[in-house]
């Protein structure tokens, strides 16, 4: 076999050989060598421009086997240019024109493609002579000179770093899009090359088939995303969680799935699956129109006591009561309203400060310390609270990606009370908010988001599993 010269460093190619391109999570292709056409093309489908004028990309379908077209591989890059090219039968095409590394026996050089259904042609990618510098040097007459590739590849279990960093299109799903969380996860996006926008929840309305699952917006079907970022305010959690799984019946990668969501909002929900897996938190009693309150408050421990309405967040509908009296005046209140409610034991060691431990992807990326203004004890960011770097211990620290875990969300915010027997969760939050443990830690917290979407968004599907 006729190889490259290391004297030389002179490539050898025949007219076909098996080529990869790496940054495409392409690799392998056997490609067609043809000094007679200028420009590289490679086969796509389903093409589709997104992006900006200053920041135009394109994503695309690629059948890397032709014998097995249920090998899909989604693509994306940045378009470089829009080409008028004819093909071998005269006819001219508009195509888009991306540039990417090809890599031929552990050589690697930038080549610029053209973008065109080849699924006619026997070859998934034609090499033309604007690829070929002067270091390689073509043998018409022989074949796959270079070392060749296998296509099991594309059936390989994807490893999280032979994810190719491409381009994405990303939503998040949000009624403000000007907040300070969204702000710096549209800063982080964009400064890995990302495309990504707001969608308004409320404006979303679905349609819902088996063949063609959409999401429509201002009367159009919303494209494809990449992933989903679900940040869904309280008001909004059963139809916010009924647009993510649609997104998630569509094969969109959603940061918290639905049920996850759903299984933090529901406090009650929460308790009881954390309980199950033994981790700690403040006893806790679950009412709605029970008359016995001496029952509800000796459950707790007594007085004094933290009452919260089951849909509470952000410290709103959570009153502390000193006295048996007022916790007694307090739960006659609530269940005046016909409402369902919390009654916790309080922490008093805890001295009106809780952890907040920010969970991505199973790993604690920040803790801060959140304390209560004087003559406050909710510790709330919201309600006034002060912020600062905390140090977690090894227990605190394993408390809080455990309960993410239990709960099944790739990001979270879990608030951690430090008590004379352990940590004890308060709460798990599915949208934790970013400036508060950003300024706290100063850490690239969306950052850390931004890569967790990077590292689980799949290149690669068989379609025919994924229909059976």
């Amino acid at each position: 076999m006729v190889t490259s010269d290391p004297a030389q460093h002179t490539l050898s190619l025949g007219w076909e050989e098996w080529v990869s391109l790496p940054k495409l999570g392409l690799p392998a292709i056997k490609a067609k060598i043809d000094t007679g056409a200028r420009t590289s093309a490679l086969h796509a489908v389903a093409i589709e421009p997104f992006g900006t004028d200053k920041n135009p990309q394109v994503r695309f379908i690629m059948h890397p086997d032709p014998n097995d077209p249920t090998i899909e591989v989604i693509c994306s890059a940045k378009v470089i240019d829009k080409r008028n090219v004819t093909s071998s039968n005269g006819q001219k095409e508009l195509r888009f024109v991306i540039r990417s590394d090809i890599s031929i026996a552990g050589k690697k050089w930038p080549i610029d493609i053209s973008l065109t259904n080849r699924e006619t042609m026997g070859y998934r990618m034609l090499l033309g002579r604007s690829a070929l510098n002067d270091d390689i040097n073509v043998v018409p007459s022989m074949s796959f000179q270079q070392a060749a590739l296998d296509y099991k590849v594309y059936r390989k279990k994807q490893g999280r770093k032979s994810i190719p960093q491409r381009p994405l299109r990303i939503g998040i799903l949000t009624q403000e899009p000007s907040n300070y969380s969204n702000r710096r996860m549209i800063e982080a996006a964009e400064a890995r090359g990302h495309v990504i926008e707001c969608i308004e929840t409320s404006r979303c309305y679905m349609a819902i088939n088996a063949h063609k699952p959409e999401v429509h917006y201002d009367g159009k079907a919303l494209p494809r995303y990449d992933a989903i970022i679900p940040r869904i305010g309280a008001r909004l959690t059963f139809y916010g969680m009924s647009v993510v799984r649609q997104f998630e019946s569509m094969g969109v990668y959603c940061l918290n799935n639905a049920s996850a969501i759903g299984a933090s909002r529901d406090k009650l929900l929460a308790h009881q699956l954390l309980a199950q897996h033994g981790l700690g938190m403040p006893t806790t009693a679950f009412a709605k129109s029970s008359q016995d309150t001496k029952g509800i408050l000796d459950v707790v421990g007594g007085a004094p006591v933290v009452v919260k309405l089951l849909e509470s967040t952000q410290g709103k509908g959570v009153v502390l009561a000193d006295t048996r009296k007022a916790a007694s005046a307090l739960i006659d209140a609530f269940r005046g309203l016909n409402a369902h409610f919390l009654v916790q034991e309080f922490v008093k060691e805890a001295n009106g400060s809780d952890l907040r431990c920010f969970v991505v992807d199973g790993k604690v990326v920040g803790a801060m310390m959140r304390t209560a203004q004087a003559g406050e004890f909710r510790s709330n960011v919201h309600q006034g609270g002060s912020v600062k770097k905390a140090r977690l211990t090894k227990d605190e620290r394993r408390t809080a990606i455990r309960a993410a875990r239990i709960l099944k969300l790739n990001v979270a915010g879990v608030d951690i009370l430090r008590s004379a027997t352990g940590p004890k969760i308060l709460e798990v939050n599915s949208s934790p908010g970013l400036q508060g443990i950003e300024k706290a830690t100063e850490k690239d917290i969306a950052g850390s988001i931004i890569e967790a979407i990077e590292a689980n968004v799949k290149t690669v599907f068989h379609t025919a599993a994924r229909r059976g």
